[in-house]
């Protein structure tokens, strides 16, 4: 039955034209030197060609717009439009035309026709017209299958359809990477840097509109693109923010707890949802495309049980002098712990004080401050280690080395020179 309907000549015609903005008309100048045998000739007929841009008819772009011969690139985050027409070309009347346009991609099948509704008659040399548009949201094959159905005057019922197959590319290739930095020092969370990596993988370049970041729910975002100049932030991209052909452009993000979550230091803990990157370019005359990434997830910071940080340290100290640290205890597990301080001589640092004090209880998610003396006995940048802090609940011991780095400087030295 199908063979029979494909060899079946039919009273309609089905044409379908992909619609997309024209591109600048390129041609090969052919160039020689006045003394070479063609003379001025060539320069002569690339004058008059009006397709060439007066003034530079050796370049190869020139002033023409030429329309699109086939359906070209189309890349994911554009939006793929196309012209439906269906023509009588017989010389009898065609009653109850139904036309059916339907895009199937490698997941699901999806309609998009604007109607229905069936048109009730088409007299001979008359045509149905529609145009369909979809947001391309998937890379590989797609189809696009138009199908039409009719009844002729004798009250047959016709069916025919047609199968337009389309590739659609990556335009971009996106890669991120995650830092955590401890916001200031009286913060018990961290701060997380984001770094998006953007290239341009099409073979035209593309003017970025706009590339931001959408944090999750317990996350504020401050952009890191723009440099202060005066009143007015200038792009550290420049003026103009084209992306050519394979270029690579790095974008840079913070992201900071909200006040109702940077205290409860086990909730924020446990977050690796960031947020999504909404990206909106144009390319060659003014063409849309956006993109937008799935939730970018992070490894959570292993802080552990207990987080030790620092609220208050000089930048810095004279060899062989005491000086003074502010740390911060911080409770991150779902129990109370009763901790014991225990501070271990190094190599270069020294401790000024009781070792084995016994802090007290710590409920969960509470913090302790932590006022400490030291001394160092060697010169340069020094890194201050020991502590170690022991749950006499559990009889679990947490170690904390390389907790900052101070500078030490003799000031005997300072004043000789």
């Amino acid at each position: 039955m199908e063979v029979n309907q494909a060899k079946q000549e039919h009273l309609l015609a089905l044409k379908v034209m992909r619609l997309t903005k024209p591109t600048l008309f390129t041609n090969m100048p052919v160039t020689c030197e006045d003394k070479d045998l063609p003379g001025d000739l060539f320069g002569r007929l690339m004058k008059e060609d009006p397709s060439t841009i007066k003034g530079a008819e050796a370049l190869m772009l020139g002033e023409m717009l030429t329309l699109p011969q086939n359906f070209g690139n189309i890349f994911l985050g554009e939006t793929f439009s196309s012209y439906i027409s269906v023509h009588n070309d017989s010389t009898q009347e065609v009653k109850d035309i139904l036309v059916k346009a339907d895009l199937q991609t490698s997941s699901q099948r999806l309609n998009l026709s604007a109607s229905n509704n069936a048109v009730t008659e088409l007299k001979p040399e008359s045509c149905i017209d529609d145009v369909i548009h979809h947001e391309v949201k998937e890379i590989g094959t797609h189809i696009l299958v138009c199908a039409v159905s009719y009844t002729t005057q004798a009250g047959e019922k016709l069916y025919f359809r047609k199968f337009f197959k389309f590739q659609v590319l990556k335009p971009l290739d996106v890669k991120t990477k995650f830092y955590n930095a401890e916001s200031d020092l009286s913060s018990v969370t961290d701060e997380v840097f984001l770094e998006a990596q953007i290239q341009n993988i099409t073979t035209s370049p593309m003017f970025m509109e706009k590339v931001s970041l959408e944090p999750s729910m317990m996350y504020n975002v401050t952009e890191l693109n723009t440099v202060e100049t005066g009143d007015e932030g200038t792009s550290t991209f420049g003026k103009m923010s084209y992306l050519q052909p394979m270029d690579t452009r790095q974008y840079l993000y913070c992201l900071k707890p909200k006040s109702e979550f940077a205290e409860k230091a086990g909730v924020i803990k446990g977050v690796t949802v960031i947020g999504k990157l909404d990206i909106v370019w144009k390319t060659n005359l003014g063409e849309k495309g956006r993109l937008q990434t799935s939730q970018l997830q992070r490894m959570a910071p292993g802080y552990g049980d207990v987080r030790l940080s620092l609220e208050m340290i000089p930048d810095t100290v004279n060899l062989e002098e005491p000086f003074d640290i502010t740390c911060k205890i911080t409770n991150c597990s779902e129990r109370t712990m009763d901790l014991v301080l225990e501070m271990c001589n190094t190599r270069s640092i020294h401790w000024c004080g009781v070792s084995g004090r016994q802090l007290g209880k710590v409920s969960p998610s509470a913090s302790h401050s932590l006022p400490l003396k030291l001394l160092s006995s060697v010169q340069g940048l020094q890194s201050i280690s020991g502590l170690r802090l022991t749950d006499t609940f559990l009889k679990r011991t947490y170690e904390y080395d390389d907790i900052a780095q101070v500078c030490v400087v003799c000031p005997y030295m300072s004043r000789q020179s």
